[in-house]
């Protein structure tokens, strides 16, 4: 089933808020990001070693091919370059990036340098969209900063400069595909679940040949492997993506963007738990100052209108007039 280029209602870009409490949609929202969180801890302890684009093609593309069968819709010529867009940004290259920083950063610090992206959808957003640059947005911006700082610059590992590079980039190309995804909207009479699965099928073909003729396939793999495969297509995935597109939708995109900061939180809490790395003083700091800031940055409910309606004034008797002072005349 094809569907027409047109946006469907609702899912253009701006800065309202769609439907329903918003910092309700933004708690949902953020089970994505808390997800991706995990994919550190996955990929050091469950994935084969040193293989970032396998990672990224079998994350993605199987994820793809199974909700695909399930919608049977297919994007038309218009939306094809618009998905291969999407899914590149989104999906294909994000991952290999952040797979890359994964296998080369710590996972909390990995996470915290791609703190900058809400910086770049901040730009990206007035720029494209149109929303406005408010001062609790550049105050959010800052203090986000200042939480990489914090947990990345006064951690006990040294940075290695490929991981670094590979973060910062992996935060760019989400900032841009933040920022795009609510810019098309989504087209006309196309649901979320077939949305979604054309970003993840077009991300993990665009990784596929890359995999086969960089990295190769593995010569063995262990039931270990085949557990944290799983557990990426599926929660990693699936579920994360379909909320994070929805939260895309419904939340202006600064305030997705820095919902996303909740990942290097959970990262920096996993690695603490079970791999045994050191979380200072400053970096718990950090984390505490990064919460106030993805806090700041999500819309405020706002106020009901009047249910009450002003009393009508009385009838004025035929025959007779009022002057402006309200007295007959």
């Amino acid at each position: 089933m094809n569907v027409n280029g047109r946006s469907s209602p609702g899912a253009e870009g701006g800065a309202g808020v769609k439907g329903g409490h918003p910092l309700l949609t933004a708690g949902v929202t953020a089970l994505a990001p808390a997800i991706w969180g995990s994919t550190y801890l996955v990929t050091t302890e469950f994935l084969p070693p040193d293989r970032p684009l396998l990672a990224t093609t079998v994350r993605a593309l199987p994820a793809g091919l199974i909700l695909l069968p399930f919608t049977r819709v297919l994007p038309t010529r218009s939306w094809l370059w618009r998905a291969l867009v999407l899914g590149t940004l989104n999906i294909g290259a994000f991952n290999f990036l952040l797979f890359v920083a994964a296998y080369r950063l710590p996972g909390g610090v990995a996470a915290m340098i791609m703190a900058v992206q809400p910086m770049i959808v901040l730009i990206l957003a007035a720029l494209l969209i149109g929303d406005r640059i408010r001062p609790v947005h550049a105050a959010a911006c800052a203090l986000g900063a200042g939480g990489v700082v914090l947990l990345v610059f006064k951690g006990t590992a040294a940075p290695d400069f490929v991981g670094v590079a590979a973060a910062l980039a992996a935060a760019a190309s989400m900032a841009v595909g933040i920022t795009l995804t609510k810019l098309w909207g989504r087209p006309h009479g196309v649901g979320l679940l077939p949305f979604t699965g054309w970003q993840l099928t077009a991300g993990g073909l665009v990784s596929l040949p890359f995999t086969l003729f960089i990295e190769g396939l593995p010569s063995s793999v262990t039931g270990t492997n085949i557990i944290g495969f799983g557990y990426l297509i599926s929660l990693g995935a699936v579920l994360s993506y379909v909320l994070w597109f929805r939260g895309i939708e419904r939340l202006p995109a600064l305030a997705v963007a820095f919902l996303a900061l909740v990942s290097p939180v959970v990262a920096t809490l996993l690695g603490y738990l079970f791999l045994h790395q050191t979380l200072s003083t400053p970096q718990l700091l950090g984390i505490l100052v990064i919460l106030t800031a993805v806090l700041l940055a999500q819309p405020r409910p706002g106020r009901p209108s009047p249910t009450t309606a002003p009393a009508p004034n009385p009838p004025v008797r035929p025959g007779r007039q009022e002057g402006r002072n309200g007295r007959p005349r």
